[in-house]
């Protein structure tokens, strides 16, 4: 699904029109994202909790050249659903 899928069906399930659906998502994303920079996680209740995760630096070896080099720390975006969502996609995402 695209963006423009997504807010098609957004603004038909919420009854608003495709600005105000589009206007609505960019808010929850620029705010979760300002949220993620603080290195906060976001619960959304029935759906899961996305959480910045670090990893940390390591040492990594070149399978062909056998140079070992240092891999530097990073951010990672993880994402754990909750127990429902979890049931439904092994369900095949029946309701």
């Amino acid at each position: 699904m695209n963006n423009k899928e997504f807010i098609s069906r957004l603004s038909d399930s919420a009854d608003m029109t495709m600005a105000e659906a589009q206007r609505v998502a960019d808010t929850i994303v620029n705010a979760m994202g300002r949220l993620f920079d603080d290195g906060s996680q976001v619960q959304i209740p029935s759906f899961g909790t996305f959480e910045v995760k670090k990893h940390k630096e390591r040492i990594m070896v070149n399978p062909a050249s056998g140079q070992r080099m240092l891999v530097p720390p990073k951010l990672i975006l993880g994402f754990k659903p909750a127990s429902a969502v979890r049931g439904q996609i092994k369900k095949g995402g029946e309701a």
